[in-house]
């Protein structure tokens, strides 16, 4: 097998489905059209070309406060009373910015979201919107930049100095919490393949030292209009700080200079990015991320070993993009067994259903009401089923991402119930998000698109069962139904025993008397338990 090659096959339908359905949060049928044909290279090029850093700005969507509707001021002056509606605010950006539908699909969000859940720093700890809404900027913005620049302004960035504790590592009473999980979680991982340990607790202390004298500003402080971050001197341990031959027993130097922060921190980040296990652990975690959670000693040495060493080479030095290039047009991405690989996580579930059925949210600028209440759905089925976007309950982030059980653990006995209640609100939709626009599918109207002639039954025979299941499954699964299932879905679940020939009988007497409830209620009777079905399988919850 191949591996890295650049996959030259033209990409078909099911292959242009596959990457759109890994590299963003779900796509429409529209998108996987216009992917259809090209070259992986190209495919990969347009996504990369559609991103946008500066996309709309942040609206806020509470509707108990005044601004109710304004575009959010990063500088206004802090105000305690808003600040619970501005974090929700901003979360809701991030999820209407998966789900819009009028911008090009683009490969920022699903890698800010693997950033965000790699360096985590939770809205539930870090509670003041400003620090969430800068460090979610910080994220998107070197999502695809330089890795070692991106790990820096992470370690100083107001928001993770008050979520793992920097801004109280001072000398004398240095505190470990940010040295333990930049090396385990963010950079070395605390075992390489093999289960051997990457690092000491003499490194844990010795960087913890080396992080002492950063603070951070204005967190939570009524009517300041900035945030930053700081380094102290007086804060910090100048000695010199002696690390284990995990590390080859490198010394950094004591500073006491105004800028041994920056210094220091630069020495720590370079001999991270030097130990041998860095680039392989950050390119296990996309690996896991976009292609296969199994990492089988196959492709730790026939992907992983060699596109870490593309990651650090002198020639790419730790750029990310290069690294997400190689990976999403190699052959082993498009391999068959690859596809289906990941169950589906619950912005993939909800976002993803979202997109394919073209239910977009509303403008946030020109109709907040309205997108206060499809953001809000989106926002409390996530939280339901575990993974509420910028919240994550520990440092590890969600737990299916760091588990053994890997994607598996998305389902539980509660919360497979709870995503067949939300494909239970598509097939009977509640929510009206405007008076026009109700939350949901209409399977009727769904099914006289398809019917030539629609009021003229004489001119033009009845939609069968068979063309109703292939439309309805369009792009719905990852793979083709086999006739057995598709016997079963029209025969069974349809038809409920009853021949198909009554399908006809009663779509026609639709066709006839549209207005008539008894015959509207019949046939969206069986459509629903067509739908209904087709989305509480198995094959609907993989990707």
């Amino acid at each position: 097998m191949p591996y890295l090659d650049t996959n030259s096959t033209p990409l078909t339908a099911a292959t242009a489905a596959h990457l759109l359905r890994r590299a963003t949060a779900g796509p429409r049928k529209s998108e996987i059209t216009a992917f259809t044909g090209l070259t992986a290279t190209e495919a990969y090029d347009t996504l990369l070309s559609n991103v946008q850093y500066y996309p709309e700005p942040v609206i806020h969507l509470d509707k108990n406060h005044a601004t109710f509707g304004q575009a959010l001021n990063s500088g206004a002056p802090f105000d305690a009373d808003s600040n619970f509606g501005r974090v929700q605010s901003v979360r809701f950006w991030w999820l209407s910015l998966m789900a819009n539908q009028s911008r090009p699909p683009s490969l920022l969000e699903k890698l800010a979201l693997f950033w965000q859940n790699h360096f985590v720093v939770s809205s539930e700890v870090v509670t003041e919107y400003r620090f969430v809404w800068r460090y979610l900027n910080l994220i998107r913005d070197n999502a695809l930049g330089n890795f070692r620049s991106f790990v820096k302004q992470v370690t100083i960035d107001p928001a993770m100095l008050e979520y793992l504790n920097g801004n109280q590592n001072v000398n004398g009473a240095p505190n470990e919490n940010y040295a333990r999980e930049l090396q385990e979680l963010f950079t070395v991982g605390e075992k390489d393949f093999y289960g051997n340990a990457n690092y000491t607790e003499q490194d844990v202390k010795e960087a913890a030292r080396v992080l002492t004298g950063w603070r951070h500003y204005n967190y939570w402080w009524n009517g300041t209009t900035s945030i930053y971050s700081a380094f102290q001197l007086n804060r910090h341990d100048t000695g010199n700080k002696t690390f284990s031959a995990k590390y080859n027993s490198a010394v950094i130097t004591g500073n006491n200079t105004t800028n041994a922060g920056n210094v220091e921190v630069d020495a720590l980040i370079s001999m991270l990015l030097n130990h041998p296990e860095t680039p392989k652990f950050i390119c296990r975690k996309l690996y896991r991320w976009y292609v296969n959670p199994n990492v089988t000693e196959e492709i730790e040495n026939n992907v992983i070993v060699p596109l870490a060493n593309f990651f650090k080479s002198p020639g790419n030095n730790f750029q990310i993009e290069p690294v997400l290039r190689k990976l999403l047009t190699s052959d082993i991405f498009f391999d068959i067994s690859n596809r289906g690989a990941i169950l589906k996580s619950p912005i993939e579930l909800i976002i993803g259903a979202y997109r394919l059925f073209n239910l977009p949210p509303p403008n946030a600028a020109t109709e907040p009401g309205p997108a206060e209440k499809y953001l809000g759905n989106v926002w409390w089925n996530t939280l339901s089923m575990q993974m509420p976007i910028t919240s994550q309950s520990s440092v590890f982030g969600y737990e299916p991402y760091y588990l053994a059980s890997r994607s598996k653990g998305w389902l539980s006995s509660a919360t497979l119930a709870l995503r067949y209640q939300f494909a239970d609100t598509l097939i009977w939709p509640w929510l009206q998000v405007t008076p026009s626009y109700k939350l949901g599918l209409d399977l009727v109207g769904w099914a006289t698109s398809l019917q030539p002639n629609f009021g003229n039954v004489a001119a033009s025979a009845a939609i069968t069962t068979e063309q109703i299941l292939a439309s309805f499954s369009e792009h719905l699964f990852v793979f083709p139904l086999s006739t057995a299932q598709q016997n079963f879905l029209i025969d069974t679940i349809m038809m409920q025993g009853i021949p198909r020939s009554s399908w006809i009988f009663e779509w026609n007497r639709y066709r006839q008397t549209p207005g008539n409830l008894d015959n509207f209620n019949s046939v969206r009777w069986r459509l629903s338990l067509l739908m209904r079905y087709m989305l509480r399988m198995a094959e609907f919850q993989i990707s």
